[in-house]
């Protein structure tokens, strides 16, 4: 019990004070910009949006997909795999929901599990922010 509560109280000190206004911006600026990407990149792997839409819902890890891959790349490129980047990920995304089974089962750092914790939650909202965007696509023939 010890474990968990200081596990707690260490993500509570690094995650901190929700984001300003500004940042929230900047968030909002990045989510566009890995939706954009990631929508451009699956429609031309899978020919087009209806199979990409397809593709991603059923397998979004898959062949032609590769959603975890596209948002490993992604925290890289805009220098968010470290600390730092995973907490202002993870202050952005405060409200939303995060299953406990996606924690790594062996131990990890804390530095570990707060890039996980912040690609899961950033990789949950960008697909739901895609699918939108491709049916939006289909809808209106963009």
């Amino acid at each position: 019990m010890e474990k968990a509560t200081n596990f707690k109280s260490t993500i509570k000190r690094v995650v901190g004070k929700p984001l300003h206004e500004f940042e929230m911006q900047y968030f909002h600026t990045l989510l566009q910009m890995a939706t954009d990407r990631f929508v451009e990149r699956i429609t031309q792997r899978q020919e087009g949006a209806k199979n990409a839409l397809k593709h991603l819902q059923a397998d979004p890890y898959g062949e032609g997909v590769w959603l975890d891959k596209f948002v490993d790349a992604f925290f890289e490129e805009f220098l968010l795999n470290n600390p730092a980047g995973s907490s202002f990920i993870l202050r952005a995304l405060a409200q939303r929901t995060y299953d406990a089974r996606n924690m790594a089962q062996k131990a990890a750092t804390v530095e570990n599990l707060l890039e996980r914790m912040a690609k899961d939650v950033f990789m949950q909202l960008l697909k739901q922010k895609v699918e939108e965007a491709l049916e939006q696509s289909l809808v209106f023939g963009g």
